[in-house]
C-alpha cells in the first residue's frame, strides 16, 4: 500500500509533501530544468516501446544500426571513424553496426577519394528506401501522438526541441570533463 504522501507519476512513485508538491532530492528541483530532466528520463524510458510501434517491417538490421543511415543520407559518404565521432559512440560499436548495414545491402563500402587505402560508407538505394520507410513511420506515429495539439504548439515545440538538441550537442563537443563515449 502506498503512503498517502506519495503519488504515482509517470509509472513511478514520487514522494510528495503534505501539500501535494513533489519532494525532490536535487537542489532547486522545482526549476524548469529539473522538470525537463524528469521528462527526458520519461522519454528515454518509453523510447524502446515507441520504436517497437514503428510499422516498418524487417529492414534487415537493428534499429541502432539503421540510425546510422540518416547522417549518411544527409551528409554523404564518410569513414567509420567520422561516423563514430558524429554519433558520439565507440568506433567498435559503429563498426559492428556498419557490418549489419552492409550485409543487409543498406550501405556499401567505397574507396575514400582522399586516401585510397581507406574506405567510406555510403548509403545504397535500398538504404534510402529504408530511411524513407523509417521517416514515414516516425512521422505517422508522432502525428497520432500529437493529434490533439494545435499546429502552432507543435511548431513551437519542434523549434524549442531543436534548440535544446543543438545546445546539448554543443556541450558534448566542448565539455572536456564529460564522461567517455558510451556505446550507441
Amino acid at each position: 500500500m502506498r503512503s498517502p504522501h506519495n503519488k504515482l507519476y509517470a509509472t513511478r512513485i514520487v514522494p510528495t509533501h503534505e501539500d501535494g508538491n513533489h519532494v525532490h532530492d536535487e537542489p532547486n528541483a522545482t526549476s524548469g530544468v529539473a522538470k525537463l530532466s524528469d521528462e527526458i528520463l520519461r522519454l528515454i524510458r518509453v523510447g524502446p516501446r515507441f520504436r517497437g510501434m514503428l510499422k516498418t517491417g524487417d529492414l534487415g538490421a537493428e534499429f541502432s544500426a539503421l540510425m546510422l543511415l540518416l547522417p549518411l543520407r544527409s551528409m554523404g559518404p564518410m569513414r567509420v571513424t567520422d561516423l563514430a565521432e558524429l554519433k558520439q559512440a565507440d568506433p567498435s560499436t559503429i563498426s559492428r553496426q556498419v557490418a549489419q548495414l552492409v550485409k543487409a545491402g543498406l550501405a556499401r563500402r567505397e574507396a575514400d577519394p582522399a586516401d585510397g587505402r581507406a574506405s567510406r560508407l555510403a548509403v545504397t538505394d535500398a538504404g534510402l528506401a529504408a530511411c524513407e520507410r523509417l521517416g514515414t513511420a516516425r512521422v505517422a506515429l508522432l502525428e497520432r501522438a500529437l493529434s490533439d495539439w494545435p499546429a502552432d504548439r507543435v511548431d513551437t515545440f519542434a523549434q524549442l526541441f531543436h534548440e535544446f538538441n543543438t545546445s546539448v550537442e554543443a556541450l558534448l563537443r566542448t565539455d572536456l570533463g564529460a564522461p567517455p563515449r558510451e556505446n550507441a
